[in-house]
């Protein structure tokens, strides 16, 4: 039986629309990140570029805003790295960065001198250290290494920790706290009402799946693998359990000679969907390249993929990193390595904005 057929151009119009990058609206940090899963957090400035381009009511410092109120928590996710991620399906996400149980590995209880009985007891701990607010990791290190049990892990605090702290995060038992005079902090998720937990692994695998479809569709098993096997080692063997518990919700469709899938109810917003003509200016490692990975070549053209890699400011021209941007004191600067002419007049109109 034949299946639809689409361009790649459909598909990353259809794309664009749900990564609320065209048509832009007014729409808060909170909506950004929870349409995206999540949002690197490793670099501030870069962050809120990343909610601004999607946003015509965004301002400098939203993210931390709703850090401070709770609409979002940063934790630890994919591939290890800092994100911020919507208290009520972030869970999902750290269920499956927990799958893979790194705190039972023998190499983890040979280094921390914590066996797999002794994890419940230390996270109790770190949980009552942080019911009377957010903390610093030396600051937690020192509530912690009070206790006999756990005194040895005082040098570990001191070092910083960032290796220890992670499946604490990934287990709910806290999250990065707004920063004190520059310091990280430590913050228990257990006064947050929009928090909804850390959800059952087989409850979550199908969520995370049929959330990455929503917004970064059509998408084949393997950019599945990519998102939540390579970014939160949820394990080949899980994933391909989970897509087959899905096949009846998915919708398979030909995008030029690939075939792809999308969530059923939105095969036909995709199919009625083309290319705008849109420019983006977006910054280094934005979730638009990192989403189905920069060795898609329908989005990162194989000769760019090195420059995105290193971080670059993305020039994207209906949804294919078509050049990169700096900024040179008060001017934007763009750099044409797409084919054909470049659209300068969309190309201003975003500098214009970007400026603002």
């Amino acid at each position: 039986m034949s299946i639809p057929t689409a361009s790649w151009g459909q598909a990353l119009a259809w794309r664009s629309q749900r990564q609320l990058l065209v048509p832009r609206g007014p729409v808060g940090a909170t909506e950004v990140v929870t349409r995206l899963g999540a949002v690197l957090a490793m670099d501030e400035s870069l962050a809120d570029l990343a909610v601004a381009a999607r946003s015509t009511t965004a301002r400098g410092g939203d993210l931390t805003r709703a850090l401070a109120d709770g609409s979002l928590v940063q934790v630890f996710a994919f591939r290890g790295a800092m994100h911020y991620v919507s208290p009520a399906e972030g869970g999902s996400y750290l269920a499956l960065r927990c799958a893979g149980r790194q705190w039972e590995l023998p190499s983890w209880v040979e280094h921390y001198r914590l066996s797999p009985e002794d994890w419940p007891g230390f996270r109790a701990t770190v949980r009552e250290a942080l019911r009377g607010g957010p903390l610093t990791v030396a600051e937690l290190g020192e509530a912690v290494s009070a206790h006999r049990a756990y005194r040895h892990l005082r040098p570990t605090f001191e070092d910083g920790a960032g290796t220890l702290l992670k499946p604490l995060t990934w287990q709910g038992d806290m999250s990065l706290g707004p920063r004190r005079d520059g310091q990280l902090t430590l913050q228990s998720l257990e006064g947050n009402p929009a928090w909804r937990g850390v959800p059952d692994l087989d409850d979550a695998g199908p969520d995370a799946i049929r959330a990455y479809l929503r917004s970064y569709g059509p998408a084949t098993p393997d950019h599945v693998h990519h998102w939540l096997g390579s970014g939160l080692s949820a394990g080949r063997r899980r994933l391909d359990r989970w897509w087959g518990e899905l096949v009846d919700e998915l919708a398979a469709i030909d995008v030029d000679g690939t075939t792809a899938y999308v969530v059923t109810d939105d095969l036909e917003s995709l199919l009625a969907s083309a290319p705008t003509g849109s420019v983006r200016l977006l910054p280094g490692h934005d979730q638009w390249v990192m989403g189905p990975g920069t060795k898609d070549e329908h989005v990162v053209p194989a000769e760019l993929r090195d420059l995105v890699t290193r971080k670059a400011n993305l020039v994207v021209a209906d949804g294919v990193v078509a050049g990169t941007w700096s900024r040179r004191g008060g001017d934007v600067e763009v750099r044409w390595l797409g084919d054909g002419t470049p659209p300068q007049a969309a190309i201003d109109e975003e500098t214009a904005r970007l400026s603002e």
